[in-house]
């Protein structure tokens, strides 16, 4: 019986296997649309990296080293040949001179092959570089096609549109808008009007090290110092600091070689009259800034190294109760700012009868510390990010994103006008810029960014 049943089930299988199947279906697939070119954007993404990497801020800076040697070197030869002229006693003297002229002529002459060799490489890779750019624009026009659900393009629709919003919030600002600010009698440059690209980049001498800080140019400078510049790096917890740093030029502040060096304010950090917060500005060899836990200014005598403080009017904010703020952060400790132009010293901050609202003071440059005269602005302290002065007017920068800075605000100490249309746009090296400061001497704006080291120059009428 197992047997039988055995045999009758392998007759079914066999017969199963050599009946054709009446229900087997066969689909062919078309793609209508071409296929993505995934190997076309490698090579994009591979040319935009090859780009990035080839172009770099350290090359602007090699050319502006290269220069600023070559500036400061050729006054130098000019008063050493005009020694030689007027002194020549046609013996010893004059033969050590024109030896000593021969070679500055040397090193000028090795210093001008190498400023030429670089500009001829940097035109070469400017040639390169934009038609690279140019190839990518029409290779990404190319693989705009692919997009069928118009991605891209609704990127680009929106981002239209949020720059159509902030202009049209500009225009909404309920501020008088002068068409042109009348030229002031104390200002000799013009009206201000734009800023350019970035003309110092550095890392400085602790690259990366000491996020917070500030730098520039004392204004007043003791004779034979006209050439210095001054850091001040917040060492002790990105938010305090005891001395301020002295470079004897440009060049020495680009490659870090500090001469004289340090000059210290305290031994311990912080304490009662070290500095607090990056907001700090040297004028008439003095370092003027934020004390440490008070709602007061002090001015350190470089020379004398002395101290001496203004308490700010009652109710004044301190200790990192109003700080400079975009909608991702608050810079720690910046509830003043200090700040120079043509006419002296600055202060910045806010008090609880303000609302927080910026409440600027000019100050007096001597020895006897206190304030002049004082006015009350309706710009919110806490929606700015730095504020700096330009012959007697105040102006406000806020963040727009990690690459873009701008400076939107105004008020004219002699008018009392406020603008906020003022639409000046700071290209930033680096996010944050902790710390801004007009430098009346070049009419640079000096900016500590994350560590980094930048000037701007300012463009007037």
């Amino acid at each position: 019986m197992m047997l039988r049943g055995i045999t009758l089930l392998w007759a079914l299988v066999s017969l199963t296997q050599q009946a054709p199947s009446q229900d087997k279906c066969v689909c062919e697939f078309e793609n209508s649309q071409n296929i993505f070119p995934r190997e076309k954007l490698s090579t994009v993404e591979e040319g935009a990296s090859k780009c990035n990497s080839d172009i770099t801020p350290q090359q602007t800076l090699d050319l502006e080293i290269l220069l600023l040697g070559l500036k400061r070197r050729l006054p130098q030869l000019e008063g050493d040949v005009s020694i030689l002229e007027k002194e020549d006693d046609g013996d010893l003297y004059g033969v050590v001179s024109l030896q000593v002229v021969e070679n500055e002529l040397l090193e000028i002459r090795q210093l001008l092959d190498r400023l030429n060799s670089t500009s001829r490489r940097y035109q070469r890779l400017t040639v390169d570089a934009t038609k690279q750019l140019e190839d990518l624009k029409e290779e990404m026009e190319e693989m705009e096609m692919f997009d069928t659900l118009q991605v891209v393009k609704g990127q680009q629709d929106n981002q239209r549109l949020k720059r159509d919003l902030d202009q049209c919030r500009h225009d909404l600002q309920p501020s008088i808008h002068p068409t042109r600010r009348p030229e002031r009698a104390d200002c000799p440059h013009g009206d201000f009007k734009n800023i350019s690209g970035p003309r110092v980049y550095t890392a400085g001498e602790y690259p990366g090290s000491y996020i917070y800080g500030a730098w520039g140019q004392d204004p007043k400078p003791e004779v034979g110092k006209e050439d210095w510049y001054w850091v001040v790096m917040l060492t002790s917890g990105n938010k305090f600091s005891n001395y301020v740093r002295r470079y004897s030029s440009l060049s020495s502040l680009v490659i870090g070689k500090s001469v004289p060096g340090n000059t210290l304010i305290h031994t311990a950090n912080p304490t009662t009259n070290t500095i607090q917060g990056p907001n700090a500005v040297l004028y008439g060899e003095a370092l003027y800034y934020n004390c440490y836990n008070q709602d007061a200014v002090c001015r350190f005598n470089l020379t004398a190294k002395t101290v001496i403080n203004l308490k700010l009017p009652p109710g004044t904010r301190y200790n990192s109760k109003s700080n400079f703020c975009h909608l991702d952060e608050c810079y720690h400790f910046t509830d003043m700012d200090l700040m120079t132009d043509e006419s002296g010293v600055w202060v910045v901050y806010t008090t609880t009868q303000d609302h927080g609202n910026i409440v600027l003071s000019k100050m007096t440059d001597g020895e006897e510390l206190r304030l002049t005269q004082t006015w009350h602005t309706s710009v919110y302290k806490q929606g700015v990010t730095n504020t700096f002065m330009i012959c007697g007017v105040l102006y406000a920068t806020r963040y727009v994103d990690k690459t873009i800075e701008e400076i939107f605000y105004s008020f004219d100490t002699m008018t009392g006008v406020e603008r906020f249309d003022i639409g000046v746009f700071i290209t930033k090296m680096t996010p944050n810029i902790y710390s801004l400061n007009y430098s009346p001497v070049d009419q640079m704006l000096h900016v500590y960014s994350n560590a980094k080291i930048l000037s701007y120059k300012v463009i007037f009428s």
